[in-house]
């Protein structure tokens, strides 16, 4: 059965992301990560060696239809056990029932087998425990575009002082099938099928939007962002712009000022700057740090 989704109003898109040949009509992508059975559980904030430099909604009760950001691309150089990403959140039910949904870029070595940054989505409906993986480890995700983008690199980076780059993200819960789509620029990728879910089902509760790392064995934290803290001058720091919210009402609005909060759990290592609403970038903040000795 052919899934349709409602359609919300653009903002404008690019798409940078390496061109491969098409898949054959019919057939859809799959890309391979590496072989094993190493688990990858590692998102939750409760395990040790997380560090985070984001901002989320309040729990005050509002539910959410979705979110949309342009999210800068950064290259990073990780050593094997460490991963650092740039994504969004949606979240709703207790810790050890925790649904989550997870879409951005990531350098994550142990994943990949590399240290390139890539689009990455990833979900758990039980806090991390043993349900969900990463892109399409495992079903789930129902992919629908014939051209790959899951688990694929960015076609270019942001030059720190030069050029920044950005890529459009999604995710919103269709109004009418209540499943969760993903759509990348223009085009809606795939989606989660509601059934998935025993919370998200109901909607989002929570929403973060920012960057998180993954230490080494050595204690050692990755950089976040562009590895730098961040700055006003959007060409030098790591960034989200144009942050929104689908509400309760499935409407597109911005995030509110009131409904916001600011988390760098490792000041000395990430930060982030929060910038409210210009003309220029709507909604907007910056956030990354050099990472190094940040504790666990």
């Amino acid at each position: 059965m052919k899934e349709t989704f409602s359609s919300y109003e653009d903002l404008e898109k690019s798409d940078n992301y390496e061109k491969k040949e098409q898949c054959p009509k019919g057939t859809v992508p799959i890309f391979r990560q590496r072989n094993g059975s190493e688990s990858f559980h590692l998102n939750t904030p409760e395990h040790l060696g997380q560090h985070f430099a984001t901002i989320e909604t309040m729990l005050d009760g509002s539910i959410y239809r979705g979110a949309e950001t342009e999210i800068s691309v950064h290259s990073l150089n990780l050593q094997d056990n460490q991963y650092s990403k740039s994504q969004i959140w949606l979240e709703n039910g207790p810790s050890g029932q925790l649904n989550s949904i997870q879409a951005g870029w990531a350098v994550h070595p142990r994943l990949y087998g590399d240290s390139v940054t890539r689009f990455t989505i990833y979900w758990t409906v039980d806090g991390y425990g043993k349900t969900g993986c990463y892109n399409t480890q495992c079903p789930g995700f129902i992919v629908l575009s014939q051209n790959p983008r899951i688990g694929n690199q960015f076609s270019g980076s942001s030059v720190y002082g030069k050029t920044s780059l950005y890529f459009t993200l999604q995710i919103f819960q269709d109004v009418s099938s209540g499943n969760w789509g993903l759509k990348l620029g223009n085009e809606v990728i795939g989606y989660w099928p509601k059934e998935l879910f025993t919370e998200l089902n109901k909607g989002a509760s929570l929403v973060r939007y920012g960057g998180n790392t993954f230490m080494s064995t050595d204690e050692i934290s990755p950089p976040m962002g562009n590895a730098h803290f961040p700055v006003a001058d959007f060409l030098k720091t790591a960034h989200f712009k144009n942050v929104l919210i689908i509400d309760s009402n499935y409407k597109r609005v911005y995030v509110e000022d009131k409904k916001i909060r600011r988390y760098a759990d490792i000041f000395e290592c990430f930060r982030v700057t929060y910038w409210g609403y210009s003309k220029s970038s709507g909604v907007s903040f910056s956030f990354g740090g050099p990472g190094g000795k940040c504790g666990v």
